[in-house]
């Protein structure tokens, strides 16, 4: 009997269309330059020289701030122009053990099966190889998922699909652990951009290619009707009063290592030099 396939909740090719079509653009956002400036910055700590690494679809601005960070670099990803190998998250065609330093920025987010990617990734790793990666989680986009919510109900008589869920940072920790990381770490930044209308989010969105590629989401285009509807629900329900309107991003950041007997690891269970309940006893008093 074969393996089951994972459930399929984005369109994987419509995304790499509009990741494509992102790249033409040549958007140079803000939220992108500082989530990598700080994947640097966490590989700079390393202790360690990293001889060959593999970056895994992240946006050329994104890159930029990592090259340094390895003598040599292998670049998987879904676009010719800004890659060595053409290849999707889920499908990683390398040997065991080929790098010792695996990074992705802002794409994990859109994948179908996250548990058998991060499987995978383990899997090239070196032992004591390092993962970082940042993708959308917890409540990014919040206000649209509302906005888009409200206007269909009340324009369309019921809502679709428009935003993507998004993981909890603590089901991603678990993830890393299941995926056989050692010492995984996972944690959340959230950052909240003010807008001067909702319509410079969605064009936002669209430099970015992370517009609505879910897989049971309306084949039709967004009507005027219903953008016009989005447009002033977002407003009413989160406007400051001067026309801006916040926009939710959690960017979650990961790290985990390949395992390696050098590593630290948890006593044993019953290894432990002195009882809990010693410690927490309290002296009585004499009598």
């Amino acid at each position: 009997m074969s393996a089951s396939q994972p459930h399929r909740i984005f369109d994987r090719r419509a995304y790499r269309r509009r990741r494509r079509r992102a790249f033409e653009t040549g958007p140079d956002l803000l939220l992108l330059n500082e989530t990598a400036e700080q994947v640097a910055a966490r590989i700079a700590s390393i202790n360690r020289r990293f001889a060959h690494a593999l970056d895994l679809n992240s946006r050329p601005q994104s890159f930029a701030h990592l090259r340094s960070a390895a003598d040599t670099w292998t670049r998987a990803g879904i676009d010719a122009a800004a890659a060595d190998v053409i290849a999707d998250d889920e499908y990683l065609p390398f040997a065991d053990e080929t790098f010792d330093l695996v990074t992705s920025i802002m794409s994990l987010h859109s994948v179908n099966d996250l548990p058998g990617a991060l499987i995978q990734i383990g899997r090239v790793l070196k032992p004591d190889g390092v993962f970082l990666a940042t993708l959308f989680g917890g409540e990014t986009l919040r206000e649209l998922r509302f906005a888009f919510a409200a206007a269909e109900a009340a324009t369309a008589g019921g809502a679709s699909p428009r935003v993507a869920p998004f993981a909890d940072v603590r089901d991603l920790g678990g993830l890393l652990q299941r995926a056989g990381f050692a010492l995984p770490v996972a944690d959340i930044d959230r950052t909240v951009v003010r807008y001067r209308d909702p319509m410079r989010l969605l064009f936002d969105l669209r430099a970015l290619g992370e517009t609505n590629v879910l897989v049971q989401r309306r084949p039709n285009f967004v009507s005027r009707r219903l953008l016009h509807a989005v447009l002033a629900e977002y407003a009413q329900s989160f406007g400051d009063g001067q026309g801006r309107v916040p926009a939710t991003f959690d960017i979650v950041y990961l790290i985990g290592w390949a395992p390696h007997d050098s590593q630290q690891k948890p006593l044993p269970p019953g290894s432990a030099k002195a009882r809990l309940a010693d410690a927490l006893r309290e002296k009585q008093p004499k009598s």
